[in-house]
This record gives C-alpha cells, structure tokens and sequence, in this order.
C-alpha cells in the first residue's frame, strides 16, 4: 500500500518537498551540534533538559491520546469513530518517531542509545521509558496496518489484532505516566516533586493530542475526497473540552499548593514562570500567553453553540495545542531547573541550531504523518467508492 504515497497532486509534492528542505536545514544543523557537542544548543550545568526534552515530553502525551479513539470504538462499539480511528493510530505513529528522534538529539552523542539495550537497568525509569515507547510504537504500526489492509479488502481485522488493540490501551496510558515519573521522581526538584504530575500529563495528553487530531481531520476534509465525518469531529471535540478542564484545574492545585503552602523550593518556579524572579523572567511573555491560550481555548469549547461551529472548533483547538506547547514543551522542563539547588537563577534559552534542529525533527514527525495520512486516505476513498457502487 506504500506505492499510494508515490501519487499525488502538485500541492502534495509541494508539501513533501518542502518537508524534505526543512529537514535538511535540520540536518545541517545537527551535524554542527554532533561536531561541536551539547555546548552548541542553550544547555548547561544548571539547565540540563531543554527544547529537546520539552518536545519529547510533549510528543509522548500527542501519542498516547490515540487511545481516546481506541477505547470508545473498540471497547464500547461506537462505530462513529470507525473513519478516524486510524487517523489517530497514525498520529500516534508519527509522535513516537518524534519522541524518539528528540532522545537521539538530546543525547549529545547517540550512540550512548545503544547502551540502553547492551546494558539495561530495570531499577532505571528512563530504562522503562525507552521499552514502552518502543513497544508502543510497534503496537501502533501493527494494528494501524492490519485495520488498513483489511479495509482496503472489504474485510474485518484478523483475529490476532484485537488482542494488540486491548493491549494498547494500557500501553497508552503507560508510556505518558512512566514520562510523568522521569519528573515527579527526582526528589531535588521541588516544581516537579508533585502526587499529581502523572494525572496532569494524561490529561493535557488527553487535550492536546485530540485537539491536533480535529485539526488534521478538518485539513484532510478540506483537501481530499474523504470525510471523516462531522459526528466523530464533535465527540473528540467533547473529549478535548473535558480533559482540558482537567488539566487546567490541576494546574490550579498545584499553584495553590505552592502559593498557600509558601514553601520556597515549591514556589520560586512559578514565579519565575509567571512574574520574574530577581529581575529574570524571559518565559514570563510565553507563560501568560499559554495562559490566555488557554482561558479562549476554554471558552469557545465550554459553550456548545460555538463548539459546534467547526470553525469556531479549529481555532479553539488550534489555541489549546499552542498553549500546551507551550506550557509542557517549555514552561514545564525549564521551570524544574530554574532555581537551581543553591537557588541562583540560571536562565535558558534556545540557541539557533538548536531551534533549528527541533523544527527538523518536526518536519521528520510531519513526513511520516504525510506519508500514512496520503496511505490511510487513498484506501479510505477506494472504499468509499467501492461502498457507494454497491
């Protein structure tokens, strides 16, 4: 079914191509970094986890919200999700290579990857990280594959799949919570020492990547022959609505911790983050912007007359996946650093070749999204067709 990627239009190739030079753009620039070493990008003693890490945080709740599809279609049989459940499995295809790529950046030199394997430590969380994201990884091609082929023949999945579908739900959850424990486990970091960071990633997972699922849909309606359909649309929107609540609300309880409790070590970051702390507060601008992000995202889902105009849906979907971008890609992995243990503030920014390679791995998640989407599509239309003659 590869070959249907092979075909297209001239916006199609225009897109691929450009993908292919952004990519390459990267490229150069990761070179610079493997010459040079980590003292290329914004990095340092004190701020050790970036723009890289930040991503793959990110990324890792993007895949995981493919399950947000995969229980209510194939759990409780709502069949409205049917057209967009593979869309959602190839999503979560494309964030994993991107989670995955962000490591292999962030390692400074790659090839330490393979010790992961040669030498493996189960008392490790970053261990158990790289076996559920590769596990889930491969889950998610095998059955986004089978359900593919079989539909392209008219006929219903083989009986092995449904074992790998049940067990990817649990895998799902999984690969975000463990992600969650690479913060929520490092005793010397006040910001991230938290019962609930486990439940904020799911549930910014569960917004942000349902959220960026609608967005993709709407894009593929608008420039294909396929629909997925305008129910299923407004079910994630629900689903995005609900989990969106759920994030903010437990970000509200872990700003009152911090601010009620008064403890420095809880409270400092989020004063760095939303006023400045000792005349530093260059996340200050991004932090309220994700904010009000947020509070506009909220309000145009709350209210369901304007929920259910698509348009006024993109844009609140659009303002949501910038506000968690924002707020778990950056504000979250600097704000754990910043103050450091002897609480002096050493501020982090990207540098351009670090920038510069993040956008390439993008393009990489993106190429891979094209490329399944173009696939997943052109069988989808075939089928259609098939169905409308019958």
């Amino acid at each position: 079914m590869l070959e249907k990627a092979l075909v297209g239009t001239k916006k199609y190739w225009t897109w691929v191509f450009f993908l292919f030079a952004v990519i390459g753009v990267g490229a150069v620039a990761y070179m610079q970094q493997f010459n040079y070493g980590l003292g290329l990008t914004g990095l340092s003693r004190d701020v050790s986890w970036g723009l890289y890490i930040g991503q793959f945080t990110f990324l890792v709740g993007v895949a995981a919200s493919a399950v947000m599809l995969v229980i209510p279609y194939y759990l409780h049989d709502f069949k409205k999700f049917g057209k967009i459940v593979i869309l959602g499995e190839f999503l979560a295809v494309s964030a994993v290579t991107m989670c995955i790529l962000f490591i292999f950046v962030d390692m400074g030199q790659p090839m330490r990857i393979m010790n992961v394997m040669l030498h493996p430590t189960p008392n490790s969380v970053m261990f158990w990280d790289s076996a559920v994201l590769g596990g889930y990884l491969m889950l998610n091609i095998i059955i986004g594959w089978a359900t593919l082929h079989a539909d392209k023949k008219g006929v219903s999945p083989a009986p092995w799949v449904k074992p790998l579908i049940y067990l990817s739900i649990p895998w799902a959850v999984s690969i975000h919570t463990v992600t969650a424990f690479l913060y929520a486990g490092l005793p010397g970091r006040h910001f991230w020492l938290s019962a609930v960071m486990a439940a904020r990633f799911l549930a910014s997972a569960f917004a942000g990547g349902p959220a960026l699922l609608i967005i993709l849909a709407l894009i593929v309606r608008k420039f294909t022959k396929f629909d997925p359909g305008r129910e299923p649309i407004q079910a994630i929107g629900k689903i995005v609505t609900y989990a969106m609540i759920a994030n903010v609300f437990l970000l509200l309880l872990e700003v009152f911790t911090a601010v009620y409790s008064n403890i420095p070590g809880h409270m400092h970051p989020f004063k760095y983050l939303y006023l400045g702390l000792e005349g530093h507060g260059k996340l200050v601008p991004l932090m309220w912007t994700s904010s009000i992000l947020a509070i506009v995202s909220l309000i145009l889902l709350i209210f369901p007359a304007l929920r259910k105009n698509e348009n006024t849906l993109a844009l609140a979907c659009i303002a949501l996946f910038i506000s968690l971008w924002i707020d778990k890609g950056f504000g979250l992995v600097i704000g754990g650093f910043v103050p450091n243990p002897f609480e002096r503030v050493m501020e982090y920014w990207p540098t351009l070749p670090e920038t510069l390679i993040t956008i390439g791995v993008w393009a990489i998640g993106f190429l891979v999204l094209t490329v399944l989407y173009k696939v997943a599509v052109s069988v989808r239309e075939e089928t259609e067709g098939v169905e409308l003659e019958h």
